[in-house]
């Protein structure tokens, strides 16, 4: 609570915390946190006028004066330390002016991202199961959101999370998705503590930061699978039939998370997964 100090009366009987005169002073004792504050008035019982000593009779004067301090009244009520630590964060906040300009300004990224996060409700539609979480167009509010939700590793089996750029819905229908497909890595149960995490984030930073160079304009978003025998993760692409871009993605893909030769990943068109017959999708092109 901000108290106004100068609105306080410093008279005998008053209520304030001024200095006063001899007939009436409440003195205060800022507690630190937790403390309990006291508050002492000197006073003649009743908060009435003193009779003021005269040249005549000072020894009675003194007496008097005396005899009224050994009188005080002593209140003593709690104050709450909540109240005393927000006066006290808001007396020592640092202005904004003396924090250097680059801690001020926030890093646009070239797109606004939007995470989504899917989990299985029987009660509703497939699509409407998909929820949309939050956007971001900076550097910092990515790590914001990163660091406030659960790693990939930690949903249950049958959750996901997407990421796509803003105004594209995680699903093959959108428009921005239908002609294009996506680049599959499967990633066997062992794998979710070693490499998930590490994989989802290298890709979801590639893609804020533009990390396919030329080709990051074709590039729609990502999905994270958690199932019960195999993790997937695949990047989106726009276009399946603009082979240099695709396979240009593909090897950027696999530098980035550093995945052997020896190890091929497929990219499978979203046309081709809608009209599938099993459980596997022919791959389109590998690498």
């Amino acid at each position: 609570m901000h108290r106004n100090r100068n609105n306080r009366s410093n008279g005998g009987g008053g209520s304030g915390f001024g200095s006063g005169n001899s007939n009436g002073v409440r003195e205060y004792n800022l507690p630190r946190r937790g403390d309990r504050a006291t508050f002492n008035r000197f006073g003649n019982g009743n908060n009435g006028p003193a009779a003021a000593p005269t040249q005549a009779a000072p020894d009675a004067a003194a007496a008097t004066v005396n005899q009224r301090a050994n009188e005080r009244i002593v209140e003593t009520i709690q104050v709450e330390p909540p109240t005393l630590e927000i006066e006290r964060r808001e007396n020592t906040q640092t202005p904004a002016e003396d924090f250097p300009p680059e801690l001020l300004i926030k890093h646009p990224l070239q797109n606004t991202w939007t995470l989504w996060y899917f989990e299985l409700d029987k009660s509703k539609s497939w699509e409407e199961s998909q929820r949309e979480i939050t956007s971001f167009d900076t550097a910092e509010d990515f790590w914001s959101m990163y660091h406030h939700i659960k790693t990939a590793s930690e949903l249950k089996n049958g959750c996901d999370y997407s990421m796509f750029k803003h105004g594209i819905r995680p699903m093959w229908e959108d428009k921005a998705n239908k002609q294009g497909g996506r680049w599959l890595i499967n990633l066997d149960k062992k794998q979710r503590s070693t490499e998930l995490d590490h994989f989802w984030l290298e890709i979801l930073l590639c893609m804020i930061g533009e990390g396919f160079n030329e080709y990051s304009d074709d590039i729609c978003g990502a999905v994270v699978n958690v199932r019960t025998r195999t993790d997937k993760i695949a990047v989106w692409t726009g276009d399946a039939s603009v082979q240099a871009s695709v396979m240009e993605i593909g090897r950027k893909l696999k530098e980035r998370l550093k995945i052997t030769p020896k190890i091929t990943i497929g990219y499978q068109v979203h046309k081709d997964t809608m009209v599938q017959k099993g459980s596997t999708t022919k791959n389109t092109y590998v690498i």
